[in-house]
């Protein structure tokens, strides 16, 4: 079948519409455990520490009280046949199985689904939001007061919203669109598919679902934590089949829930400018490193427009690179600094490296001619080292490969042929057809723009630590290897790690449908 006939051919069967009357019937819990998951950082950001708080609550490594709350919330809406299928790993991710042990198939012959999705979010910036919002909305308690909430002030913070008259569906607060849906999706979604194990939901797969810790600092970390840790000897049964990512796959200009096959790499490239300090009325005294710093930045800011040495691919786009952080020691503002640090946020697509991305910043001329002038510049990418809310120790230099699984997978050929089935009976689009970011009758196969869980997945292709059977088909690219993925989640990519951030919860149904009905369909593929 090609993939043109996958996109547009109608199937259904009888676990399709189970599916689908479950995923709407559990919308409103699904709604009650994102809400929670947003806002208990709220119990802890405006406590002292010695009072048990924490202004951090909520951000990497510090998502303990939300996972411990998630933990429960799987226990209780029976999420997973045992409490004891649900714990905590060394890491600190949270982790729950769900199988049909009646099925009758061998666990090592069993196709093994991971779902994947962050746990903590960026700051939530508070004060901003009510500001920016007159106080109608709040990161932690949502809206608060429709009655004063500025419609415009609304639309010019977010890159889509839907029309007026359908904001009844959107549900806000920091997270709502990175990521937390996606882990309520999963939660709901391993529900359903206890639920429909007798009606085959389940037959021949292990779900391997994961909160991960720490995601948005160190992209990655927690399935770099399984990579390197877990899977090294493991049996079959806990090697990954396929990576569902649940990361938002909405895009602002071509539509909601999309299924997403690839992202560009990252990686952080930190300058540091080592000059002289001297006082501000002697700058012949000293030597400058914020002014030949600012040269450096200029420079490489010029080189971005004009397109040198970034690389371009024609499914993930071209590579990227901008100033995005900075440090300035000085002994006051009237003194020549003496040291100015700065990272650039540099984005990899197919055909870049770590290496030559390094080499692009050494070989700017404004470094040659801050070292000239008695500057010491080091270029290096910076390392990773902060522990987990657990106390795991961490130390990984912050370079997060791209990755691409192929369009013909079965993997990829699994989600459109599951999405077919429980969200294009469902969507009806407008007369004249969906527009913007609004969901689409049809699969959407992209990429994204931005980086997810997925970058800590791939291991160099000569790694023998985890034994890989054949019959699971890891995607090779190039250096590295790694199992296929695919990412489906509600929430607009241009929305995520903005003020008023939201998602629109009939996205969320859909994606928790789709979870529902992919470990089927890839099963039926796949044997």
């Amino acid at each position: 079948m090609t993939q043109d006939s996958l996109l547009e051919t109608p199937v259904s069967d009888a676990l399709d519409q189970r599916v689908v009357d479950l995923a709407e019937r559990y919308l409103p819990l699904a709604v009650s455990i994102l809400r929670e998951a947003i806002r208990i950082p709220a119990d802890h950001v405006d406590r002292s520490i010695d009072d048990g708080g924490d202004p951090r609550a909520g951000l990497s490594n510090h998502e303990g009280s939300r996972l411990e709350f998630l933990r429960g919330a799987i226990i209780d809406v029976a999420a997973v046949r045992h409490a004891d299928d649900v714990w905590f790993d060394e890491y600190g991710n949270l982790v729950w199985v769900v199988r049909d042990p009646f099925d009758g198939v061998a666990p090592e012959h069993q196709r093994v689904i991971y779902f994947d999705g962050h746990s903590d979010t960026v700051q939530a910036l508070r004060s901003q939001w009510h500001e920016s919002l007159g106080g109608a909305v709040d990161p932690y308690l949502g809206l608060v007061d429709r009655t004063v909430l500025d419609p415009a002030a609304l639309q010019r913070e977010l890159g889509y919203l839907p029309p007026h008259d359908e904001w009844q569906h959107l549900l806000f607060g920091r997270g709502a669109a990175d990521q937390l849906a996606g882990v309520v999706a999963e939660i709901i979604a391993t529900k359903i598919l206890l639920e429909l194990a007798d009606e085959g939901a389940l037959r021949g797969c292990i779900v391997r679902a994961y909160a991960t810790a720490a995601e948005e600092d160190n992209d990655g970390g927690g399935p770099r934590h399984v990579m390197a840790d877990v899977l090294p000897g493991a049996g079959a049964d806990l090697v990954p089949d396929v990576v569902v990512l649940t990361e938002g796959t909405g895009d602002a200009v071509k539509g909601a829930l999309g299924i997403y096959r690839g992202q560009r790499g990252r990686m952080q490239i930190e300058v540091t400018v080592v000059g002289r300090s001297s006082h501000g009325s002697m700058p012949f005294d000293g030597v400058n490193p914020l002014e030949h710093g600012a040269a450096i930045i200029s420079e490489a800011a010029r080189r971005h427009v004009d397109g040198e040495g970034l690389a371009d691919h024609p499914f993930l786009g071209r590579g990227t690179r901008t100033a995005s952080w900075a440090a300035l020691d000085t002994p006051s503002d009237c003194a020549v600094p003496a040291r100015f640090t700065f990272r650039f946020d540099r984005r990899l697509t197919v055909g870049e490296t770590p290496q030559r991305a390094l080499a692009d910043i050494e070989s700017l001329d404004a470094v040659a001619a801050a070292r000239a002038a008695g500057c010491t510049v080091t270029v290096e990418a910076p390392r990773y080292t902060q522990p987990t809310w657990r106390g795991h120790p961490v130390d990984n230099a912050q370079i997060y490969p791209g990755w691409i699984t192929p369009e013909d997978h079965p993997a990829i050929q699994a989600a459109v042929d599951a999405y077919r089935r429980v969200v294009t009976p469902v969507v009806v689009e407008p007369e004249g057809g969906a527009s913007r970011g609004a969901l689409r009758r049809l699969p959407r196969v992209d990429k994204w723009i931005f980086s997810t869980d997925g970058v800590g997945y791939p291991i160099p292709v000569d790694d023998t630590t985890i034994e890989v059977p054949a019959d699971k088909q890891w995607v090779v690219s190039g250096p590295v290897k790694h199992p296929a993925m695919f990412g489906i989640g509600a929430g607009i990519e241009q929305n995520t790690h903005r003020i008023g951030e939201c998602v629109d919860t009939r996205e969320l149904q859909h994606a928790i449908a789709v979870l529902a009905r992919f470990p089927r369909s890839f099963v039926t593929l796949t044997h």
